[in-house]
């Protein structure tokens, strides 16, 4: 810990990351995603919104990244805007920005300003393209980032472009994942040496990492550098999407060959039926498979594979999955303020964690945050923003 600190919450109680301090410099996209990871394990995330409202212009009461957080509004480029932020990491445990590089240092918040007031601080760069490269300073979003890599160039039929698959391989999965597991490594780091770092998370070095084993199988000749020919990427008949009669889908993952067995005596197809590991005649079973599933509906499917290993499982959509029974029961989604929404994860036996406030509001926890962060009373502006007011960029 950087100072010495008045506990807001009972150690344990809500996470295990609970007595950490965590600074959020607000921003977009997987920044605020890491931070909201963070805040569910248990952690005291303040994120410095700006004047004006969020960028993107979602309502603040739907910004979900935001649970478990509180806000405080600087202007950086106020006269007093730096040396507020810096009060903040003076007494923080971690801070995490997401400008382009050489923005914070600009403003006054950088690496150097910050561990100049406090050297144990662990200090979290969210990037697309990295702190430096011929493309750092260039604008970006998650489809580019996740395009240069090859990641994208995997996903979808051969015969049609690349599927694009929201936002979550790249921005959170290559991203905020990454800069979380960085910044716990880091934290760690300053506790035993007593010396804070700076983490450089680019989305396009988590991305590249992810796809280590798929690499793996391309130099050994397992895997081919085209879409829908491979075994994980659709190109295998028992490993993919069908369309059923109702125009949903079931998801197929049949891969070892006793869940293969239990799929093809379910799905109704008697032998002989094309080999399974005949390539060649790969075609000819994944017609007689889209065939079985046409003849259905995907809740027909579903009952007919419900209590099997045939490793089979209906398309839900996002509004259908919080009502799986098997999510219900886990309680994988939860509700809050009328928003359902996953719940965190992953689970702790002594530490368990819970969506304990909605989305903070921009600028409401100000007067909260000066006092259990032990920030002088000139720290706040005179007149606070009206958290209730909603104005976007």
């Amino acid at each position: 810990m950087s100072e010495a600190k008045t506990p807001t919450r009972t150690p344990g109680t809500d996470g295990p990351l609970t007595g950490v301090r965590v600074v959020e410099l607000a921003g977009i996209g997987p920044g605020p995603f890491a931070a909201m990871l963070l805040a569910d394990l248990g952690a005291d995330v303040v994120r410095v919104d700006r004047p004006g409202g969020p960028g993107l212009g979602i309502d603040p009461a739907h910004d979900v990244t935001n649970r478990n957080k509180r806000s405080v509004v600087v202007d950086l480029k106020a006269p007093d805007g730096p040396a507020r932020v810096l009060g903040l990491a003076a007494r923080a445990d971690v801070l995490i920005e997401g400008y382009r590089p050489g923005v914070a240092e600009r403003l006054g918040v950088g690496p150097g300003d910050c561990h100049a007031r406090n050297p144990r601080l662990v200090y979290g760069r969210m990037t697309g393209w990295g702190q430096d490269g011929p493309l750092a300073q260039r604008a970006g979003h998650d489809i580019g980032y996740i395009a240069l890599t090859g990641a994208l160039g995997m996903i979808g039929a051969p015969d049609e472009p690349p599927a694009v698959p929201a936002n979550l391989l790249g921005d959170y999965a290559g991203g905020s994942l990454y800069l979380v597991v960085g910044i716990l490594a880091a934290l760690h780091h300053a506790r035993e040496s007593g010396t804070g770092q700076v983490v450089d998370a680019a989305i396009v070095d988590g991305t590249a990492h992810l796809s280590a084993m798929i690499h793996g199988m391309l130099s050994a000749g397992g895997w081919q550098d085209r879409r829908g020919a491979n075994l994980l990427d659709g190109g295998c008949p028992f490993y993919g999407t069908y369309e059923t009669a109702d125009g949903r889908y079931m998801a197929v993952g049949a891969l070892e060959p006793q869940f293969y067995a239990e799929f093809m005596r379910l799905l109704g197809i008697p032998e002989p039926a094309p080999a399974r590991d005949d390539m060649s005649r790969w075609p000819e079973l994944r017609a007689a498979v889209a065939a079985r599933f046409k003849s259905r509906t995907r809740d027909e499917w579903t009952a007919v594979f419900a209590d099997s290993d045939a490793c089979t499982a209906p398309v839900l959509t996002l509004r259908e999955a919080p009502h799986h029974p098997h999510l219900a029961a886990r309680s994988t989604f939860t509700d809050h303020d009328g928003i359902t929404q996953p719940a965190p994860a992953p689970r702790f036996s002594a530490t368990p964690t819970a969506v304990r406030t909605g989305p903070a509001r921009p600028g409401a926890d100000t007067e909260a945050v000066v006092r259990d962060w032990g920030l002088a009373p000139g720290w706040a502006p005179a007149s606070l923003p009206n958290p209730a007011v909603h104005n976007p960029q």
